[in-house]
Protein backbone atom coordinates (compact mmCIF):
# COMPACT_ATOMS: atom_id res chain seq x y z
CA UNK A 1 0.00 0.00 0.00
CA UNK A 2 1.26 3.51 -0.46
CA UNK A 3 1.97 6.09 1.77
CA UNK A 4 -0.45 8.89 1.84
CA UNK A 5 0.20 12.53 0.75
CA UNK A 6 1.81 15.47 2.79
CA UNK A 7 -1.14 17.39 4.02
CA UNK A 8 0.39 20.52 3.06
CA UNK A 9 1.02 19.33 -0.53
CA UNK A 10 -2.60 21.22 -2.46
CA UNK A 11 -2.37 18.47 -5.29
CA UNK A 12 -4.24 15.58 -5.54
CA UNK A 13 -2.69 12.44 -3.82
CA UNK A 14 -0.96 10.21 -7.28
CA UNK A 15 -2.67 7.15 -7.97
CA UNK A 16 -1.56 4.02 -5.82
CA UNK A 17 1.64 2.71 -7.54
CA UNK A 18 1.19 -1.05 -8.01
CA UNK A 19 2.72 -3.55 -5.30
CA UNK A 20 5.40 -5.17 -6.20
CA UNK A 21 4.63 -8.80 -6.24
CA UNK A 22 5.43 -10.39 -3.52
CA UNK A 23 8.74 -12.37 -2.65
CA UNK A 24 9.38 -14.84 -0.93
CA UNK A 25 12.13 -15.46 1.41
CA UNK A 26 14.80 -17.90 0.30
CA UNK A 27 14.47 -21.19 1.72
CA UNK A 28 17.54 -22.52 3.62
CA UNK A 29 17.20 -25.74 2.31
CA UNK A 30 18.85 -25.39 -0.94
CA UNK A 31 22.02 -23.42 1.25
CA UNK A 32 22.19 -26.06 3.62
CA UNK A 33 22.44 -29.14 0.92
CA UNK A 34 24.82 -27.29 -0.97
CA UNK A 35 26.54 -26.92 2.25
CA UNK A 36 26.28 -30.63 2.86
CA UNK A 37 27.20 -31.44 -0.71
CA UNK A 38 30.29 -29.41 -0.33
CA UNK A 39 31.49 -31.08 3.26
CA UNK A 40 31.38 -34.54 2.09
CA UNK A 41 33.21 -33.44 -1.25
CA UNK A 42 36.01 -32.54 0.76
CA UNK A 43 36.07 -35.63 2.94
CA UNK A 44 35.89 -37.77 -0.10
CA UNK A 45 39.10 -35.65 -1.53
CA UNK A 46 40.56 -36.27 1.64
CA UNK A 47 39.55 -40.33 1.16
CA UNK A 48 41.37 -39.82 -2.31
CA UNK A 49 44.54 -37.82 -0.78
CA UNK A 50 44.67 -40.54 1.97
CA UNK A 51 43.96 -43.94 -0.55
CA UNK A 52 47.30 -41.78 -2.64
CA UNK A 53 49.16 -41.95 0.07
CA UNK A 54 48.39 -45.48 1.47
CA UNK A 55 50.13 -46.13 -1.96
CA UNK A 56 52.98 -45.08 -1.53
CA UNK A 57 53.71 -45.93 2.19
CA UNK A 58 52.01 -49.40 1.57
CA UNK A 59 54.74 -49.93 -1.71
CA UNK A 60 57.63 -48.51 0.32
CA UNK A 61 57.65 -51.51 3.55
CA UNK A 62 55.18 -54.04 1.39
CA UNK A 63 58.40 -55.33 -0.66
CA UNK A 64 60.72 -55.77 2.21
CA UNK A 65 59.40 -59.26 3.33
CA UNK A 66 58.63 -60.46 -0.46
CA UNK A 67 62.33 -59.79 -1.27
CA UNK A 68 63.32 -63.01 -0.85
CA UNK A 69 60.89 -64.53 -3.72
CA UNK A 70 61.81 -62.29 -5.60
CA UNK A 71 65.54 -63.14 -5.49
CA UNK A 72 64.65 -66.52 -5.99
CA UNK A 73 62.38 -66.03 -8.97
CA UNK A 74 64.28 -63.39 -10.96
CA UNK A 75 67.66 -64.02 -9.66
CA UNK A 76 68.47 -61.49 -8.37
CA UNK A 77 72.52 -61.05 -6.96
CA UNK A 78 72.81 -60.24 -2.91
CA UNK A 79 74.30 -57.19 -3.77
CA UNK A 80 71.75 -56.15 -6.37
CA UNK A 81 68.82 -57.15 -4.11
CA UNK A 82 68.99 -54.32 -2.15
CA UNK A 83 68.45 -52.29 -5.36
CA UNK A 84 64.58 -53.40 -5.23
CA UNK A 85 64.11 -50.86 -2.43
CA UNK A 86 66.93 -48.30 -3.17
CA UNK A 87 65.58 -47.49 -6.79
CA UNK A 88 62.21 -46.71 -5.54
CA UNK A 89 63.96 -44.65 -2.65
CA UNK A 90 66.04 -42.56 -4.82
CA UNK A 91 63.25 -41.45 -7.05
CA UNK A 92 61.35 -40.77 -4.30
CA UNK A 93 62.89 -38.45 -1.83
CA UNK A 94 64.75 -36.59 -4.39
CA UNK A 95 61.87 -35.14 -6.44
CA UNK A 96 59.27 -34.62 -3.57
CA UNK A 97 61.16 -30.89 -3.03
CA UNK A 98 60.82 -30.11 -7.04
CA UNK A 99 57.52 -32.22 -7.54
CA UNK A 100 55.80 -29.70 -3.66
CA UNK A 101 57.27 -26.62 -5.76
CA UNK A 102 55.89 -26.93 -9.62
CA UNK A 103 52.47 -27.63 -7.90
CA UNK A 104 52.47 -24.91 -6.74
CA UNK A 105 53.48 -23.37 -9.68
CA UNK A 106 51.28 -25.58 -12.26
CA UNK A 107 48.47 -27.02 -10.20
CA UNK A 108 48.04 -29.50 -7.31
CA UNK A 109 45.60 -31.34 -8.39
CA UNK A 110 47.06 -31.81 -11.84
CA UNK A 111 50.35 -32.88 -9.92
CA UNK A 112 48.67 -35.94 -8.32
CA UNK A 113 46.98 -36.73 -11.11
CA UNK A 114 50.06 -37.14 -12.96
CA UNK A 115 51.79 -38.71 -9.93
CA UNK A 116 48.99 -41.21 -9.76
CA UNK A 117 48.97 -42.03 -13.45
CA UNK A 118 53.14 -42.79 -13.67
CA UNK A 119 52.90 -44.93 -10.26
CA UNK A 120 50.11 -46.77 -11.70
CA UNK A 121 51.64 -47.46 -14.91
CA UNK A 122 54.92 -48.28 -12.89
CA UNK A 123 53.43 -51.02 -10.66
CA UNK A 124 52.07 -52.56 -13.49
CA UNK A 125 55.84 -53.13 -15.24
CA UNK A 126 56.93 -54.01 -11.94
CA UNK A 127 54.14 -56.71 -11.45
CA UNK A 128 55.08 -58.03 -15.35
CA UNK A 129 58.56 -57.91 -14.62
CA UNK A 130 60.57 -60.80 -15.65
CA UNK A 131 64.71 -59.32 -14.80
CA UNK A 132 66.26 -57.75 -12.53
CA UNK A 133 67.18 -54.52 -14.65
CA UNK A 134 63.11 -54.55 -15.83
CA UNK A 135 61.90 -54.47 -12.12
CA UNK A 136 64.39 -51.92 -11.17
CA UNK A 137 63.53 -49.25 -13.83
CA UNK A 138 59.92 -50.05 -12.93
CA UNK A 139 60.55 -49.04 -8.51
CA UNK A 140 62.32 -46.05 -9.60
CA UNK A 141 59.25 -44.99 -12.16
CA UNK A 142 57.05 -45.87 -9.16
CA UNK A 143 59.16 -43.73 -6.82
CA UNK A 144 58.56 -40.70 -9.62
CA UNK A 145 55.33 -41.55 -9.45
CA UNK A 146 55.07 -41.36 -5.75
CA UNK A 147 56.60 -38.64 -5.46
CA UNK A 148 54.57 -36.30 -7.68
CA UNK A 149 51.11 -37.39 -5.71
CA UNK A 150 53.08 -37.50 -2.11
CA UNK A 151 54.19 -34.20 -2.61
CA UNK A 152 51.09 -31.60 -3.00
CA UNK A 153 48.71 -33.93 -1.08
CA UNK A 154 49.43 -31.73 2.42
CA UNK A 155 49.09 -28.88 0.52
CA UNK A 156 46.03 -29.63 -1.09
CA UNK A 157 44.58 -30.79 2.58
CA UNK A 158 45.09 -27.47 4.54
CA UNK A 159 43.46 -25.44 1.43
CA UNK A 160 40.61 -27.90 1.73
CA UNK A 161 40.03 -27.36 5.57
CA UNK A 162 41.03 -24.41 7.18
CA UNK A 163 38.66 -24.72 9.88
CA UNK A 164 41.03 -26.06 12.80
CA UNK A 165 39.15 -28.81 14.33
CA UNK A 166 38.29 -30.07 11.05
CA UNK A 167 41.75 -29.37 10.13
CA UNK A 168 43.17 -31.64 12.92
CA UNK A 169 40.66 -34.13 11.97
CA UNK A 170 41.60 -34.45 8.47
CA UNK A 171 45.68 -34.50 9.16
CA UNK A 172 45.13 -37.36 12.01
CA UNK A 173 43.15 -39.24 9.14
CA UNK A 174 46.08 -38.18 6.46
CA UNK A 175 48.48 -39.13 9.34
CA UNK A 176 47.59 -42.47 9.83
CA UNK A 177 48.30 -43.42 6.66
CA UNK A 178 51.91 -42.80 7.07
CA UNK A 179 51.93 -44.02 10.51
CA UNK A 180 50.20 -47.55 10.06
CA UNK A 181 50.82 -48.37 6.54
CA UNK A 182 54.07 -49.72 6.97
CA UNK A 183 52.94 -52.65 9.08
CA UNK A 184 49.76 -52.85 6.91
CA UNK A 185 52.60 -53.31 3.95
CA UNK A 186 54.14 -55.93 6.47
CA UNK A 187 51.30 -57.37 6.61
CA UNK A 188 49.88 -57.41 2.39
CA UNK A 189 53.32 -58.17 1.48
CA UNK A 190 53.81 -61.38 3.53
CA UNK A 191 50.00 -63.01 2.84
CA UNK A 192 50.19 -61.97 -0.71
CA UNK A 193 53.91 -63.56 -1.55
CA UNK A 194 52.56 -66.89 0.27
CA UNK A 195 49.29 -66.90 -0.77
CA UNK A 196 49.08 -65.37 -3.82
CA UNK A 197 53.56 -64.59 -5.82
CA UNK A 198 55.12 -61.42 -5.21
CA UNK A 199 53.68 -60.16 -8.71
CA UNK A 200 50.66 -59.36 -6.71
CA UNK A 201 52.22 -56.86 -4.10
CA UNK A 202 52.43 -54.79 -7.62
CA UNK A 203 49.52 -55.70 -9.70
CA UNK A 204 47.23 -55.20 -6.60
CA UNK A 205 48.04 -51.55 -6.96
CA UNK A 206 46.19 -51.72 -10.39
CA UNK A 207 42.54 -51.35 -9.72
CA UNK A 208 43.57 -48.71 -6.21
CA UNK A 209 45.12 -46.56 -8.57
CA UNK A 210 42.88 -46.19 -11.25
CA UNK A 211 39.69 -45.67 -8.67
CA UNK A 212 42.03 -43.34 -7.44
CA UNK A 213 42.40 -41.11 -10.55
CA UNK A 214 38.92 -41.17 -11.63
CA UNK A 215 37.73 -40.29 -8.22
CA UNK A 216 40.10 -37.59 -7.50
CA UNK A 217 39.69 -35.54 -11.09
CA UNK A 218 36.33 -35.45 -10.07
CA UNK A 219 36.83 -34.17 -6.21
CA UNK A 220 40.02 -32.64 -5.90
CA UNK A 221 39.65 -28.52 -5.77
CA UNK A 222 40.82 -27.59 -10.09
CA UNK A 223 43.73 -24.81 -8.78
CA UNK A 224 45.45 -23.10 -11.62
CA UNK A 225 48.77 -22.36 -9.56
CA UNK A 226 51.12 -19.00 -9.34
CA UNK A 227 52.13 -20.00 -12.98
CA UNK A 228 56.11 -20.98 -13.83
CA UNK A 229 57.11 -17.50 -13.86
CA UNK A 230 56.26 -17.38 -10.58
CA UNK A 231 59.23 -19.79 -9.66
CA UNK A 232 60.74 -21.47 -12.17
CA UNK A 233 64.09 -22.15 -11.19
CA UNK A 234 65.38 -24.37 -13.79
CA UNK A 235 69.13 -24.18 -12.57
CA UNK A 236 67.87 -24.47 -8.56
CA UNK A 237 65.67 -27.36 -9.62
CA UNK A 238 68.89 -29.55 -11.02
CA UNK A 239 71.25 -28.65 -8.34
CA UNK A 240 68.42 -29.76 -6.02
CA UNK A 241 67.66 -32.66 -7.77
CA UNK A 242 71.11 -33.97 -8.52
CA UNK A 243 72.31 -33.29 -4.98
CA UNK A 244 69.26 -34.70 -3.04
CA UNK A 245 69.81 -38.07 -5.52
CA UNK A 246 73.47 -38.16 -5.14
CA UNK A 247 73.50 -37.96 -1.45
CA UNK A 248 70.58 -40.75 -1.04
CA UNK A 249 72.55 -43.10 -3.37
CA UNK A 250 75.54 -42.68 -1.52
CA UNK A 251 73.52 -43.25 2.24
CA UNK A 252 71.80 -46.78 0.45
CA UNK A 253 75.12 -47.67 -0.45
CA UNK A 254 76.77 -47.32 2.69
CA UNK A 255 76.16 -50.83 3.90
CA UNK A 256 77.94 -52.11 0.69
CA UNK A 257 80.87 -49.89 1.31
CA UNK A 258 81.34 -48.50 4.68
CA UNK A 259 81.17 -44.89 5.71
CA UNK A 260 84.73 -44.13 5.57
CA UNK A 261 85.58 -45.54 2.04
CA UNK A 262 86.70 -43.19 -1.18
CA UNK A 263 83.48 -43.70 -2.17
CA UNK A 264 81.38 -42.66 0.31
CA UNK A 265 83.49 -39.70 1.30
CA UNK A 266 83.96 -38.84 -2.75
CA UNK A 267 80.47 -39.06 -3.38
CA UNK A 268 78.93 -37.49 -0.57
CA UNK A 269 80.96 -34.39 -0.65
CA UNK A 270 80.00 -34.12 -4.05
CA UNK A 271 76.30 -34.15 -3.02
CA UNK A 272 76.86 -31.61 -0.31
CA UNK A 273 78.20 -29.19 -2.98
CA UNK A 274 75.67 -29.60 -5.01
CA UNK A 275 72.91 -29.01 -2.06
CA UNK A 276 75.33 -26.32 -0.85
CA UNK A 277 74.85 -24.23 -4.49
CA UNK A 278 70.64 -24.75 -4.44
CA UNK A 279 71.38 -22.60 -1.06
CA UNK A 280 73.44 -20.09 -2.70
CA UNK A 281 70.95 -20.18 -5.52
CA UNK A 282 67.72 -19.69 -3.87
CA UNK A 283 69.09 -17.15 -1.60
CA UNK A 284 69.80 -14.87 -5.07
CA UNK A 285 67.66 -16.39 -7.83
CA UNK A 286 65.33 -13.80 -8.64
CA UNK A 287 62.26 -16.82 -8.83
CA UNK A 288 63.58 -19.21 -6.66
CA UNK A 289 62.46 -22.87 -6.44
CA UNK A 290 62.34 -22.94 -2.86
CA UNK A 291 61.81 -19.19 -0.82
CA UNK A 292 64.05 -19.47 1.93
CA UNK A 293 61.59 -17.24 4.19
CA UNK A 294 59.95 -20.70 4.98
CA UNK A 295 63.04 -21.82 7.08
CA UNK A 296 62.10 -18.66 8.89
CA UNK A 297 58.96 -20.34 10.74
CA UNK A 298 59.93 -22.28 13.62
CA UNK A 299 57.43 -24.63 13.32
CA UNK A 300 58.52 -25.67 9.54
CA UNK A 301 62.30 -25.82 10.46
CA UNK A 302 61.24 -27.16 13.79
CA UNK A 303 59.05 -30.23 12.65
CA UNK A 304 61.59 -31.24 10.25
CA UNK A 305 64.38 -32.00 11.90
CA UNK A 306 61.74 -33.64 14.38
CA UNK A 307 60.94 -35.39 11.84
CA UNK A 308 64.18 -36.42 10.00
CA UNK A 309 65.18 -37.88 14.19
CA UNK A 310 62.03 -39.62 14.62
CA UNK A 311 61.54 -41.47 11.37
CA UNK A 312 65.58 -42.29 11.18
CA UNK A 313 64.59 -43.90 14.72
CA UNK A 314 61.39 -45.63 13.79
CA UNK A 315 62.84 -47.26 10.24
CA UNK A 316 64.60 -49.88 12.97
CA UNK A 317 61.51 -51.19 14.40
CA UNK A 318 59.60 -51.26 10.81
CA UNK A 319 62.77 -52.86 9.18
CA UNK A 320 64.91 -54.36 12.30
CA UNK A 321 62.61 -56.00 14.16
CA UNK A 322 61.50 -57.54 10.52
CA UNK A 323 64.57 -59.03 10.19
CA UNK A 324 64.89 -60.00 14.17
CA UNK A 325 61.46 -61.87 13.43
CA UNK A 326 62.78 -63.86 10.15
CA UNK A 327 66.36 -64.30 10.96
CA UNK A 328 65.92 -65.23 14.96
CA UNK A 329 63.01 -66.26 15.81
CA UNK A 330 62.28 -67.92 12.24
CA UNK A 331 59.03 -66.53 11.28
CA UNK A 332 58.13 -66.59 7.67
CA UNK A 333 56.64 -63.47 5.57
CA UNK A 334 53.23 -63.98 6.34
CA UNK A 335 53.90 -64.79 10.35
CA UNK A 336 56.14 -61.80 10.05
CA UNK A 337 53.50 -59.36 9.02
CA UNK A 338 50.58 -60.53 11.26
CA UNK A 339 53.42 -59.98 14.44
CA UNK A 340 53.46 -56.88 13.67
CA UNK A 341 49.67 -56.14 13.10
CA UNK A 342 49.03 -55.07 16.42
CA UNK A 343 51.11 -51.88 15.83
CA UNK A 344 49.03 -51.19 12.61
CA UNK A 345 46.04 -51.65 15.06
CA UNK A 346 46.89 -49.52 17.35
CA UNK A 347 48.14 -46.43 15.81
CA UNK A 348 44.98 -46.23 13.29
CA UNK A 349 42.82 -46.80 16.54
CA UNK A 350 45.20 -43.40 18.07
CA UNK A 351 45.90 -41.62 14.88
CA UNK A 352 41.93 -41.62 14.35
CA UNK A 353 39.92 -41.91 17.49
CA UNK A 354 42.26 -40.16 19.62
CA UNK A 355 44.87 -37.91 18.22
CA UNK A 356 42.36 -34.91 16.90
CA UNK A 357 40.44 -34.44 20.25
CA UNK A 358 43.97 -34.46 22.33
CA UNK A 359 45.38 -31.90 19.77
CA UNK A 360 42.23 -29.75 19.85
CA UNK A 361 42.26 -30.45 23.65
CA UNK A 362 45.90 -29.86 24.95
CA UNK A 363 47.57 -28.57 22.05
CA UNK A 364 50.25 -30.09 18.78
CA UNK A 365 53.06 -29.65 21.22
CA UNK A 366 52.08 -31.26 24.29
CA UNK A 367 50.46 -34.32 21.89
CA UNK A 368 54.04 -34.95 20.15
CA UNK A 369 56.07 -34.80 23.64
CA UNK A 370 54.27 -37.32 25.07
CA UNK A 371 53.93 -39.30 21.80
CA UNK A 372 57.90 -39.04 21.50
CA UNK A 373 57.91 -40.20 25.08
CA UNK A 374 56.26 -43.29 24.10
CA UNK A 375 58.10 -44.39 21.38
CA UNK A 376 61.40 -43.78 23.26
CA UNK A 377 59.92 -46.96 25.39
CA UNK A 378 59.36 -48.86 22.52
CA UNK A 379 62.57 -49.05 21.21
CA UNK A 380 64.57 -48.72 24.78
CA UNK A 381 62.54 -52.26 25.51
CA UNK A 382 63.41 -54.04 22.27
CA UNK A 383 67.02 -52.67 22.97
CA UNK A 384 67.08 -55.56 25.62
CA UNK A 385 65.39 -57.68 23.88
CA UNK A 386 66.32 -61.44 24.59
CA UNK A 387 67.51 -64.49 21.97
CA UNK A 388 64.53 -66.51 22.35
CA UNK A 389 61.45 -64.13 22.78
CA UNK A 390 58.48 -64.92 23.12
CA UNK A 391 55.78 -62.96 21.51
CA UNK A 392 52.86 -62.60 24.15
CA UNK A 393 55.37 -61.64 27.16
CA UNK A 394 58.06 -59.84 25.09
CA UNK A 395 56.83 -58.42 21.68
CA UNK A 396 53.40 -57.76 21.81
CA UNK A 397 53.77 -54.90 25.00
CA UNK A 398 56.02 -53.30 22.67
CA UNK A 399 53.72 -53.16 19.96
CA UNK A 400 51.11 -51.41 21.45
CA UNK A 401 53.65 -48.70 22.75
CA UNK A 402 53.62 -48.06 18.81
CA UNK A 403 50.58 -45.90 19.93
CA UNK A 404 52.71 -43.05 20.03
CA UNK A 405 53.25 -42.90 16.60
CA UNK A 406 49.86 -42.33 15.99
CA UNK A 407 50.11 -39.31 18.61
CA UNK A 408 53.41 -38.13 17.36
CA UNK A 409 52.62 -37.59 14.05
CA UNK A 410 49.33 -35.77 13.58
CA UNK A 411 50.71 -33.19 15.77
CA UNK A 412 54.44 -32.99 13.96
CA UNK A 413 52.71 -32.73 10.92
CA UNK A 414 49.72 -30.00 12.15
CA UNK A 415 53.15 -28.02 13.39
CA UNK A 416 55.16 -28.42 10.08
CA UNK A 417 51.99 -26.96 8.02
CA UNK A 418 51.01 -24.34 10.51
CA UNK A 419 53.88 -21.92 9.57
CA UNK A 420 53.52 -22.03 5.63
CA UNK A 421 51.77 -19.78 3.38
CA UNK A 422 49.25 -20.46 1.23
CA UNK A 423 51.14 -19.91 -1.84
CA UNK A 424 53.68 -22.05 -0.11
CA UNK A 425 51.58 -24.99 0.72
CA UNK A 426 52.52 -27.07 -2.01
CA UNK A 427 56.37 -26.17 -1.27
CA UNK A 428 56.20 -27.05 2.30
CA UNK A 429 54.30 -30.65 1.90
CA UNK A 430 57.13 -31.21 -0.42
CA UNK A 431 59.52 -30.34 2.28
CA UNK A 432 57.66 -32.69 5.28
CA UNK A 433 57.91 -35.62 2.58
CA UNK A 434 61.40 -35.13 1.70
CA UNK A 435 62.67 -35.29 5.28
CA UNK A 436 60.86 -38.02 6.22
CA UNK A 437 62.51 -39.89 3.29
CA UNK A 438 65.91 -38.34 4.41
CA UNK A 439 64.97 -39.69 8.09
CA UNK A 440 64.51 -43.02 6.15
CA UNK A 441 67.64 -43.83 4.26
CA UNK A 442 69.51 -42.32 7.13
CA UNK A 443 67.95 -44.61 9.37
CA UNK A 444 68.18 -47.70 6.99
CA UNK A 445 71.84 -47.32 6.23
CA UNK A 446 73.04 -45.98 9.78
CA UNK A 447 71.30 -48.69 12.02
CA UNK A 448 71.71 -51.87 9.39
CA UNK A 449 75.05 -50.92 9.03
CA UNK A 450 75.78 -50.73 13.09
CA UNK A 451 73.78 -53.55 13.63
CA UNK A 452 75.85 -55.54 10.92
CA UNK A 453 79.17 -54.43 12.12
CA UNK A 454 78.00 -55.43 15.50
CA UNK A 455 77.39 -58.73 14.57
CA UNK A 456 80.29 -59.43 12.75
CA UNK A 457 81.92 -58.61 15.91
CA UNK A 458 80.15 -61.02 18.45
CA UNK A 459 80.61 -63.81 15.87
CA UNK A 460 84.49 -63.28 15.79
CA UNK A 461 84.74 -63.71 19.89
CA UNK A 462 82.83 -66.72 18.95
CA UNK A 463 78.91 -66.02 19.71
CA UNK A 464 76.24 -67.89 18.03
CA UNK A 465 74.31 -66.87 14.59
CA UNK A 466 71.58 -65.81 16.85
CA UNK A 467 73.10 -64.21 19.53
CA UNK A 468 75.12 -62.35 17.30
CA UNK A 469 72.44 -61.12 15.18
CA UNK A 470 70.23 -60.37 18.80
CA UNK A 471 73.37 -58.10 19.79
CA UNK A 472 73.52 -56.44 16.59
CA UNK A 473 69.59 -55.51 16.18
CA UNK A 474 69.83 -54.54 20.13
CA UNK A 475 72.49 -51.97 19.35
CA UNK A 476 70.48 -50.82 16.32
CA UNK A 477 67.44 -50.36 18.13
CA UNK A 478 69.58 -48.33 21.97
CA UNK A 479 70.78 -45.84 18.90
CA UNK A 480 66.99 -45.39 17.38
CA UNK A 481 65.91 -44.56 21.26
CA UNK A 482 69.10 -42.25 21.30
CA UNK A 483 67.80 -40.46 18.20
CA UNK A 484 64.36 -40.11 19.57
CA UNK A 485 65.66 -38.28 22.75
CA UNK A 486 67.50 -35.84 20.38
CA UNK A 487 64.02 -35.66 18.74
CA UNK A 488 62.39 -34.62 21.95
CA UNK A 489 65.13 -32.31 22.99
CA UNK A 490 64.34 -30.22 19.34
CA UNK A 491 60.67 -30.31 19.79
CA UNK A 492 60.76 -29.52 23.39
CA UNK A 493 63.31 -26.51 22.49
CA UNK A 494 62.22 -25.47 19.38
CA UNK A 495 58.67 -25.89 18.52
CA UNK A 496 56.05 -23.46 20.08
CA UNK A 497 52.29 -23.99 19.84
CA UNK A 498 50.70 -22.04 17.07
CA UNK A 499 48.24 -18.88 18.04
CA UNK A 500 45.11 -18.32 16.68
CA UNK A 501 43.70 -14.91 15.29
CA UNK A 502 40.29 -13.62 16.77
CA UNK A 503 38.68 -16.14 13.86
CA UNK A 504 40.31 -19.72 15.40
CA UNK A 505 42.89 -18.93 12.47
CA UNK A 506 46.18 -20.61 12.73
CA UNK A 507 48.78 -17.53 12.82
Amino acid sequence: MSAPSPAASPSPAPPPSPAPPPTEAPSPVPSDARSATVSRSRWLALSVLATGMLMTVLDGSVVTVAMPAIQQDLDFSPASLSWVVNAYLIAFGSLLLLAGRLGDLVSRQRMFLAGTAVFTAASLLAGLATSPATLIAARFLQGVGSAMASAVSLGILVTLFTEPRERAKAIAVFSFTGAAGASIGSVLGGVLTDVLSWHWIFLINLPIGLVTFVVAARVLPADRGLGLAAGADVIGALLVTAGLMLGIFTVVRVEEYGWTSASTLGLGALAAALLAGFVIRQATARTPLMPLRIFRSRSVSGANLVQILMVAALFSFQFVLALYLQKVLGYGAARTGLAMLPAAVVIGVVSLGVSARLNARFGERKVLLTGLLLLVGLLGLLARIPVHADYVTDLLPVMLLGGGFGLALPALTALGMSGARNDDAGLASGLFSTTQQIGGALGVAVLLTLAAAHSDDLLAVGGSQAEALTGGYRLAFGVGAGLLVAALVVAFAVLRQPGRDRTGVRT
